[in-house]
């Protein structure tokens, strides 16, 4: 098995994982302006947290993966700077809008009402100075981490890193998630009820 020593994922897990704290209602994520920084208002704890390998997600620099999770859109209100708020590609299934001056991602939403997610915002619970979000449950798109410039010889020990932290690496989403997307499009084609 490759060794972990020095193995860095991203620094909110890097030294542990903190457990989500029952109860917890939420907080406020702001960008890494120094002067007028976008505040996003999140009412409601997260859900599906995890470590993400692709190359799309925001990650903080020298982080190997991003840390996301999802919330119900409707607990996601911009509360300061929407103005300096961008959408980074207007073609992609989540529309990730991040702030134009420092370039932090603040929430990704998806406006596609087919989409298996639509309803649920993705954000980067790391950018909220509160504590008691979600804890990161699992390791998805872990290959991509290649296509962002990993070395393919590391992946060993970052995956054996993932399983030391409790995340287990996959190379699409937990089985969960996968199960609901799947599901999902079954009941659109009419393979299952709807």
């Amino acid at each position: 098995m490759a060794g972990t020593d020095g193995v860095k994922i991203h620094p909110a897990v890097d030294e542990g994982i903190a457990p989500g704290r029952a109860g917890f209602q939420g907080g406020v994520l702001s960008c890494h302006c120094g002067i007028d920084p976008v505040k996003v208002r999140i009412t409601s704890q997260t859900s599906h947290n995890h470590i993400c390998g692709c190359t799309k997600c925001w990650r903080p620099a020298g982080a190997t993966f991003s840390l996301v999770a999802v919330v119900a859109r409707d607990c996601v209100e911009i509360i300061q700077n929407s103005d300096k708020l961008e959408i980074v590609d207007r073609n992609a299934a989540i529309q990730r809008h991040r702030c134009r001056d420092c370039g932090v991602h603040m929430f990704g939403r998806i406006e596609d009402k087919q989409h298996p997610f639509y309803g649920l915002d993705f954000v980067h619970t790391e950018l909220s100075s509160e504590r008691g979000w979600s804890a990161p449950e699992f390791a998805g798109f872990v290959s991509s981490v290649i296509e962002s410039g990993v070395d393919p010889s590391r992946m060993g020990g970052i995956r054996a890193r993932l399983r030391e932290l409790g995340l287990e690496p996959y190379d699409a989403l937990s089985p969960a998630l996968m199960d609901a997307i799947a599901t999902h499009v079954a009941k659109r084609t009419g393979a299952l009820p709807a």
